[in-house]
């Protein structure tokens, strides 16, 4: 079936006119910026915020958009909502852990109601800072495998019901001053299993990022046990959030994951068979959005090892776009 979109997500610091002119060749709609996750995530989001307001920057933005780019942020934002100096004066805004005790680490008590307008109200502020961006926002929680709240009030409640229940929080939020807002709930680690008791506000949709996946073998691929699980969650995340404006964010360009997270990035070839084919798997399950990570891949890489071939993602996207 036929596509309607597709973007790449680069580190804000590898921004350069060279992958502007690259995703404008390619005939790629979006370029969305993702600053680095992990512990350093509350950093990484201030740093591109930060430079968002410089002239140098926007320019660069600008130049994008006058290629007919479409300019999106997507980032694992909690820890910056939430920060960890607002521990002293507010410990039951943060998690419970499984021992009990209140931790700064990551997310938030997902049931406390003060905690959640702080949140939503620093999402909304950063959401006014995101120059050029569409009305499409990307919120996550915080980077882990499993970091939500144990409270006797959010123990009822699954990783993804306590997830849903803060991006509900923060889309109502964000639509007093955007009414055309729409967020994305991440499906990522331990909230691939959709939610069962929170139901998702309208203008929720769903993003699939399989980072637990084989990705070096089709996810149609008979046999594979990585990705049959992974499509057991496709089916049941698209039963739940529906396949309109669903989103996939796959790995098949991302340089820093197969560099391990650390620099000097490494060679990098993309497995061509494996994007067109995930790319049928995914459009014919009734994904029209189709993104995948691109980091590492900037100038440093360039100075190393020449300008990345990124070709299959982009003659993968037209040809089903023409589909």
């Amino acid at each position: 079936m036929k596509l309607n979109t597709a973007s790449l997500l680069i580190h804000p610091e590898e921004l350069s006119r060279e992958w502007i002119d690259r995703c404008a060749e390619l005939g790629i709609p979006t370029l969305a910026l993702h600053p680095v996750g992990g512990v350093r995530a509350p950093m990484t989001m201030k740093l591109m915020l930060d430079r968002l307001e410089t002239p140098e920057y926007r320019l660069l933005l600008d130049e994008a958009a006058e290629k007919g780019l479409a300019i999106e942020y997507e980032m694992h934002a909690a820890r910056y909502f939430l920060p960890a100096r607002e521990f002293e004066k507010h410990p039951e805004w943060f998690r419970m852990d499984e021992n009990g005790a209140r931790v700064r680490d990551m997310n938030c008590c997902a049931s406390n109601e003060e905690a959640l307008d702080f949140i939503a109200g620093r999402a909304a502020e950063a959401a006014s800072r995101l120059y050029r961006s569409t009305h499409r926002y990307f919120f996550w929680l915080d980077d882990a495998h499993d970091a939500f709240c144990h409270c006797p009030h959010c123990a009822e409640y699954s990783s993804s019901d306590q997830q849903m229940i803060v991006m509900n929080r923060i889309l109502r939020e964000l639509r007093k001053t955007d009414p055309e807002a729409t967020l994305a709930y991440l499906a990522y680690y331990s909230t691939l299993t959709p939610p069962r008791r929170i139901k998702p506000d309208e203008g929720i949709f769903l993003e699939y990022a399989p980072i637990d996946r084989d990705h070096h073998t089709p996810l149609s691929q008979a046999g594979n046990e990585k990705n049959i699980s992974q499509s057991l969650y496709i089916r049941e995340l698209l039963q739940t959030f529906g396949a309109k404006n669903a989103k996939v964010l796959d790995y098949w360009l991302d340089n820093s994951l197969f560099s391990d997270w650390k620099k000097p990035p490494k060679p990098f070839v993309a497995d061509e068979k494996v994007i067109h084919a995930d790319f049928d798997y995914y459009s014919d399950l009734g994904f029209r959005d189709i993104s995948c990570f691109a980091c590492y891949l900037g100038a440093d890489y360039a100075a190393l090892h020449g300008n990345p071939d990124i070709k299959a993602f982009g003659d993968a996207y037209r040809r089903l776009k023409k589909r």
